[in-house]
């Protein structure tokens, strides 16, 4: 049993992996120290903690990437409400993809009924905060949690408004959730990456993903690589796909709340 923070510190040092912690520090880019523990070892440490002392240990300020990710654990074992209390905490601590992908993808299964008010409320700061990895923590949110029929338009218009960001985490992250929508509502994300122009590295770089994935059929893959852009190349008229996406676009602009009136 794990009781304080000093009892994480020693459980998470005696799983450390020096090997492991230089192949991990090659490709995430944190200022923290690493220690090289590995994230299902973490998450069986963190269930150690009783659940009348978890909100002790988010009393200290984490130090090392792994501690880090215990803490957004330890958030995530909490009561939604109270979990949300401690998301603009945990989102401060982070500086990477993996601790930000970790505690976002945990985070969005605790969301269920609360949505058009996380939206709201968290969702639309982070995207509008012009800051790489809270733009980024907002976008996997919405991978993990709203794509549904009812936000796809929002998802799409959030899209545009980032579309220009040039931060690598950005881009790879909007990538990431246009090839989410893809594989979930082809249709319609077809039809906005018509009208879309996105930057020719995004576009392609969505549909590498798309391709890379085991639930898009072989045809498909082969009509969405010959979609693939020139650097400087940019889409341009496709009368039907525009008209579909400059309506829900306008719908998407009034908010989640608006759009689940609406249909």
């Amino acid at each position: 049993m794990i009781t304080t923070f000093s009892d994480l510190r020693t459980a998470l040092a005696s799983h450390a992996e020096d090997p492991y912690r230089d192949f991990i520090m090659k490709g995430i880019p944190s200022n923290r120290p690493f220690l090289g523990v590995r994230i299902p070892l973490i998450r069986e440490i963190v269930k150690q903690i009783p659940q009348d002392k978890l909100l002790e240990f988010l009393e200290v300020n984490p130090v090392a990437f792994e501690e880090v990710i215990a803490r957004g654990m330890i958030i995530c074992r909490l009561p939604y409400q109270e979990a949300l209390n401690h998301f603009d905490s945990q989102i401060a601590h982070i500086d990477d993809w993996c601790t930000c992908d970790t505690f976002c993808a945990e985070f969005s299964k605790l969301i269920h009924n609360n949505k058009i008010e996380f939206f709201e409320t968290k969702i639309e700061k982070l995207l509008e905060s012009g800051q790489e990895f809270l733009i980024r923590a907002g976008l996997v949110i919405l991978k993990c949690a709203y794509i549904e029929p009812e936000y796809l338009a929002v998802i799409f218009d959030r899209i545009e408004s980032l579309k220009k960001h040039e931060a690598y985490y950005v881009r790879m992250s909007i990538a990431w959730l246009l090839a989410e929508c893809f594989i979930k509502f082809p249709s319609a994300t077809t039809g906005y990456l018509a009208v879309s122009n996105l930057p020719s590295w995004t576009f392609n770089k969505t549909i590498s993903k798309i391709c890379d994935s085991y639930r898009v059929d072989d045809d498909t893959k082969i009509l969405l690589r010959k979609m693939r852009q020139r650097p400087h190349h940019r889409n341009h008229n496709n009368t039907n796909n525009q008209k579909h996406y400059i309506h829900t676009s306008i719908i998407a602009r009034k908010s989640p709340r608006v759009v689940e009136n609406i249909q």
